[in-house]
C-alpha cells in the first residue's frame, strides 16, 4: 500500500507531517537490525529493562550478580519514580538557614544560595542536607548466589562464554554464561504494569543445589553522583522478613521516615531464609533445572496478586511492539554517508532507552532510572531536552503526565516568586517530587527554565489545534508563567528598555550572576515567550496583557559586537575570553531551538556560528549541544554541517554500546543526550528552508525516510 505524502494546514503551511517513502517503513527490520549483542564483560555494557517509571539494570549475567564491579561504570540501579528518602535532619534545616540576598537595580533579592563547607557551620549544614534529600532510592539488588564445585561463591572473572542480548522489540535481555563449563540461560524482563522484575533461569546449577536468587538491601549515599548503594551502614536501616509462604515471600523496608515493600513470587519448589541483616536468598529446590521468579516493588502494602512469567513476558512484548509501531520513525539504510547507520542505531537505542527510564510522572534526573545524579533530583531546565521529542515523535501521551506535575508544583513556584518580589511563578530548578527548590550557586540564577512549560503547551496545542481543551487546561500555567517572565524584567528608566538581570547565570553557566544581564538566548526566548502567551490570550477571546506588551515592545536587544552575538550584554570579550568558550553555546540556540523571531539578524547568527565553529572548546560541551548546534546549522540552511555537529566526534557526543550518552567518569550516561539527538533529527527531517531543504544534504548521500513526525515549529 502506498503512502500518499500530504501537507496539511494545522495553525500554519509550515506545520506539516511529512513522509518521504512511497512504501511505510518497516519498522520490525529498522528496529531489530540494532539489537544488542555482546559477549564483553564490561561494566558500561550494562543493559536496562524498564517501564518509563521503573527501571532494572543488569551485569553480564542478566540480573544484579556483581553490583560492586559495575559501580564505577554504568551501575546497577533498581529505581522508581515513587522510591525517595530523606537523611535525618536532627537540626530542623530549613530553606531560610541558606538565603543570600543579591542586588537587581535599586532592589535586593533573595537567592537560596549553595553555602561553601565550613563557611559558616549551619549554613553549611543546611546546604548539604537540603541538597542531599531528598534523594532518589536504590530499591534493592537481585542477583545470582552461585557457588563452585568447591564451594566457594563465583566473581566475575568466573564468568565463562558469555553472551547477551537485548531484543529492543520485545523489551527483553537473554543471556547465556557458563560456570566450570556448566550453561546458564537467563530472560529479564520488566512488568510493563507493575514495577516488578522478572526473571527466569534455566541451568544444571539448580538441580546441583549451586544456584540461588540473592536479595540485597543497600542505604543510600551521600554523594552527588552515586550508584545509590551502600553496603557498609547496616545499622541505619531495616530490612525484614514480614512474611513468608510457599511460592512467595514480602520484606518490608525501613530507612528512618521512609518505608516500601519487595514482594518476591516464584513458581516451583523453593525456600527463602535471611542470611544477613539486608540479605535474602530463594533457593530453589533441585527437582527442576527452569526457575522463575518475579520481584515487585511498591511503597504501599502490596495487594494480592498472582506471578506467572509467560503472562508477563507476553504483556511485555505486547507492549513494546506497540510502542514501535506508534508514533514516528526515521530509516537511514538506503543513505551511502558512511555515518548513517551509527546515527540510526542512536536513533533507535535513544527511543528505548527514554522510553524506559523517562516516562514517568515527573520529569527524569539526568541519568534516569539508572543512578543518581545531583542526588537523583531532577532538573527542570532539563525538561525541554528530556520531553519535546516525544511530542515531535507522536508520542505526546507518554509524557503529558509530566506537565501535569507542573500544577502540582505550582504553589511552591508561586510562593518562591513571591518570595523574591516578582509576580506569577517562578519554576525551580533542581528539585523533587515535593517541589521544594535545592540551594545553589547556580541553579537558582537560572532563567531559561521558565518559558519551557509554555513551549509544551503551545506544541501541543498546535498539534490538536482542533482540541479547545488543551487551551482551557495549560492556560493557567501559560499566564502565571508569562506574569512572572513579565514581572522579572527590569524596567531601566535611563534606557527606556527592560533589561533581564542581575541576578542571573545564562545557560551557559559561565557568568557572574551579580553582575551579568541580558544573555542572548535568554532575551530571545523572554520574547518569544511572552509573544506565544499573548496569542494564547488571543486564542482564549481574552484581550492582551498591557504588561506583556510593553515588556515586549521594550526588551532589550540582542547584544551584538562586531557583527557577532555576544552570549551577554556584559561579555563583551564573549569570543576572545577562553572561559566564554566553553560550556553550552547557547547562541546557537537563538535559531534551532527557538523559531526564528524578530530580534534575530540572520547574517549576524550565521557569523556567530562561524565564530563558534572556529573557537569553541568542544571537548566541554555537553551531550544536548551537539543537537543545538545541529539544529542551528540546518535551520540557516547548512544541512552538511548540520550533520558534521550532530555526529562531532568528540567524548562527550559519544554512544556506548547500550545507546548511552557518555559525558565523563561522573557521568557515564546521559539521557538529555539522548532526547536532544531525537529532537534534533526531528527537526531535521520536517524543517524546510526557503529552497524548501530539510536539515540532510541533497547531494545523494542521505537519502532518509521518515513518517509521523512533527516539525518543532
Amino acid at each position: 500500500m502506498k503512502i500518499v505524502c500530504v501537507f496539511f494546514l494545522v495553525v500554519s503551511l509550515k506545520f506539516l507531517m511529512a513522509c518521504t517513502s512511497s512504501e511505510p517503513i518497516d519498522r520490525f527490520a529498522l528496529v531489530t537490525r540494532h539489537n544488542i549483542s555482546h559477549s564483553e564483560v564490561n561494566p558500561f555494557n550494562s543493559l536496562t529493562v524498564g517501564n518509563g517509571g521503573f527501571a532494572f539494570s543488569v551485569d553480564i549475567t542478566g540480573v544484579q550478580t556483581f553490583p560492586l564491579d559495575y559501580a564505577h561504570g554504568i551501575p546497577l540501579g533498581t529505581m522508581s519514580d515513587w522510591g525517595w528518602h530523606s537523611f535525618p535532619n536532627p537540626e530542623g534545616y530549613v530553606l531560610a538557614d541558606v538565603v543570600k540576598h543579591y542586588a537587581s537595580g535599586n532592589d535586593s533579592v533573595p537567592y537560596y544560595y549553595q553555602w561553601p563547607e565550613g563557611e559558616a557551620t549551619r549554613r553549611s549544614g543546611a546546604t548539604a542536607w537540603l541538597r542531599e534529600s531528598p534523594h532518589r532510592l536504590h530499591l534493592g539488588i537481585v542477583g545470582f548466589e552461585i557457588r563452585k564445585k568447591d564451594g566457594s561463591l563465583i566473581t566475575l572473572s568466573d564468568i565463562e562464554n558469555p553472551v547477551q542480548q537485548l531484543n529492543l522489540w520485545k523489551g527483553e535481555i537473554v543471556s547465556y554464561f557458563e560456570i566450570e563449563g556448566i550453561p546458564v540461560h537467563v530472560i529479564t524482563l520488566c512488568d510493563q504494569f507493575s514495577d516488578r522484575v522478572a526473571v527466569q533461569i534455566q541451568s544444571e546449577l539448580i538441580l546441583l543445589g549451586r544456584l540461588a536468587v540473592k536479595m540485597d538491601f543497600p542505604y543510600p549515599r551521600h554523594e552527588k553522583f552515586n550508584s545509590g548503594y551502600d553496603f557498609d551502614r547496616p545499622q541505619a536501616h531495616l530490612s525484614q522478613l514480614a512474611e513468608r509462604y510457599e511460592s512467595s515471600c514480602l520484606i518490608h523496608r525501613t530507612l528512618n521516615e521512609t518505608q516500601y515493600y519487595a514482594n518476591a513470587q516464584w513458581s516451583g519448589a523453593a525456600f527463602v531464609e535471611q542470611t544477613s541483616e539486608h540479605e535474602f536468598v530463594v533457593k530453589p529446590q533441585p527437582s527442576n533445572d527452569i526457575f522463575s521468579i518475579g520481584i515487585a516493588f511498591s511503597a504501599d502494602l502490596p495487594v494480592k496478586s498472582s506471578f506467572e512469567f509467560e503472562q508477563v513476558r507476553v504483556d511485555n512484548a505486547l507492549a513494546f511492539s506497540e510502542f514501535w509501531r506508534s508514533g514516528g520513525a526515521v530509516d537511514f539504510s538506503e543513505s551511502t554517508d558512511l555515518r548513517a547507520l551509527e546515527l540510526e542505531r542512536r536513533v533507535v537505542l535513544s527511543q528505548y532507552l527514554t522510553k524506559i527510564q523517562c516516562t514517568g510522572p515527573y520529569p527524569p534526573q539526568e541519568t534516569g532510572l539508572t543512578y543518581n545524579s545531583w542526588h537523583g533530583k531532577f532538573h527542570l531546565e532539563m525538561h525541554w531536552w528530556h520531553g519535546i521529542h516525544f511530542v515531535l515523535w507522536q508520542r505526546a501521551a507518554l509524557i503529558e503526565p509530566q506537565l501535569d506535575f507542573y500544577f502540582s508544583i505550582i504553589d511552591e513556584a508561586r510562593e518562591t516568586a513571591e518570595f523574591q518580589g516578582y509576580e506569577g511563578v517562578r519554576w525551580q530548578k533542581m528539585i523533587d517530587p515535593s517541589g521544594r527548590e535545592s540551594p545553589s550557586s547556580i541553579g537558582v540564577f537560572l532563567i531559561w527554565q521558565q518559558p519551557h512549560i509554555i513551549y509544551f503547551a503551545d506544541l501541543l496545542q498546535r498539534t490538536r489545534s482542533g482540541d479547545a481543551d488543551i487551551l482551557e487546561k495549560y492556560a493557567p500555567l501559560v499566564f502565571e508563567t508569562a506574569e512572572f517572565m513579565a514581572s522579572y524584567a527590569r524596567f531601566d528608566a535611563d534606557a527606556d528598555r527592560y533589561v533581564l538581570g542581575p541576578a542571573l547565570i545564562p545557560a551557559q553557566e559561565r557568568f557572574d550572576p551579580a553582575v551579568t544581564i541580558n544573555p542572548a538566548f535568554e532575551l530571545a526566548y523572554w520574547h518569544w515567550g511572552l509573544v506565544t502567551a499573548q496569542k494564547w490570550r488571543k486564542y482564549l477571546g481574552l484581550p492582551s496583557n498591557l504588561q506583556w506588551q510593553e515588556v515586549i515592545d521594550k526588551l532589550s536587544p540582542l547584544p551584538q559586537k562586531n557583527g557577532l552575538y555576544l552570549f551577554t550584554e556584559t561579555a563583551s570579550d564573549s569570543y576572545t575570553n577562553q572561559r566564554y568558550l566553553t560550556d553550552h553555546p547557547m547562541v546557537l540556540g537563538l535559531y534551532g531551538i527557538l523559531p526564528l523571531t524578530p530580534m534575530v539578524d540572520i547574517g549576524v547568527l550565521n557569523n556567530s556560528l562561524d565564530a563558534v565553529l572556529q573557537k569553541w572548546h568542544w571537548e566541554t560541551c555537553w551531550g544536548w549541544d551537539f543537537p543545538m548546534a545541529a539544529m542551528n546549522a540546518a535551520a540557516l540552511g547548512r544541512p552538511e554541517l548540520a550533520v558534521d555537529l550532530l555526529l562531532k566526534v568528540t567524548v562527550k557526543n559519544s554512544y556506548l554500546l547500550n545507546g548511552h550518552n557518555y559525558q565523563d567518569e561522573d557521568l557515564s550516561l546521559y539521557l538529555p543526550g539522548n532526547g536532544g539527538l531525537l529532537t534534533a533529527v526531528a527537526m531535521m527531517c520536517t524543517f524546510r528552508d526557503a529552497q524548501g531543504r530539510n536539515g540532510f544534504p541533497t547531494d545523494g548521500s542521505w537519502k532518509v525516510r521518515y513518517e509521523n513526525l512533527t516539525p518543532l515549529y
